[in-house]
């Protein structure tokens, strides 16, 4: 379930120490792709398993939770492709068959999937811009939540550029800025140099999950095994190299 790494992202993150010897936080770097189902599913276990951290260490600070880019399916074309042929293509023709477990595992968490009215499979690189960018000014973590809701719940076609900034806008990202990341040509390569880099550290599979710069947890594991990972991953200081 969780390893030790010895590389790091390509962004610093903030480094920490053990909650009782240090005011640093615990930092969590999520590597992960918004139309990823069970990277939806893991941001949700996550919150959970921070809500299960503060109720062991109320006194401790709140665990700095950063999100990284990773594309599934980084060859669909930005004008995006027919939901129904990328299923066909990709799971063959008989579909995919393992809605049913995630409609049930969405629901357990408060996500509603609805894969039958997705009608457009796009492209992300777009979209991992605008998360980029919503890093900078602070509001991420809704910005990451919004885009995934709108694909996965709400089913709106994340290949228009108007829609992916209207619901950043709507989380909270200023709509001339977000405007701007979308059409930055070198914001998006930036940001696909850093995908690039994860997968050259060996990340194929997400959600994909960094603690302290030390500890690697794969997949959507649930609350309880995360918060295990995240209280052994503080008990010595980040890897700063």
């Amino acid at each position: 379930m969780a390893q030790l790494v010895s590389s790091s992202i390509n962004r610093p993150a903030p480094p920490a120490g053990r909650h009782g010897n240090s005011t640093m936080p615990l930092s969590i770097d999520i590597v992960s792709d918004i139309v990823c189902p069970w990277c939806y599913i893991g941001k949700r276990r996550l919150e959970r398993a921070l809500e299960l951290y503060r109720a062991r260490h109320p006194e401790a600070p709140a665990p700095t939770v950063t999100y990284h880019p990773f594309e599934l399916n980084p060859d669909i074309p930005r004008e995006g492709v027919a939901r129904a042929d990328y299923i066909a293509k990709k799971f063959g023709a008989r579909g995919y068959g393992g809605h049913e477990r995630l409609v049930h595992a969405g629901a357990q968490l408060g996500i509603a999937f609805a894969f039958e009215r997705i009608e457009r499979q796009p492209n992300t690189l777009a979209a991992h811009a605008l998360i980029e960018w919503a890093r900078r000014r602070g509001v991420q973590p809704a910005v990451k939540e919004a885009l995934m809701k709108a694909f996965f719940v709400d089913c709106r076609d994340l290949t228009d550029a108007a829609t992916l900034v209207g619901v950043a806008a709507e989380a909270g990202l200023d709509r001339a800025e977000a405007e701007t990341a979308i059409a930055d040509e070198e914001l998006r390569k930036n940001v696909a140099d850093e995908e690039e880099h994860a997968r050259n550290m060996g990340i194929h599979g997400v959600p994909f999950y960094i603690l302290n710069r030390r500890l690697a947890v794969e997949g959507a594991q649930p609350p309880d095994l995360l918060l295990e990972a995240m209280l052994e991953a503080e008990k010595q200081p980040a890897d700063v190299k």
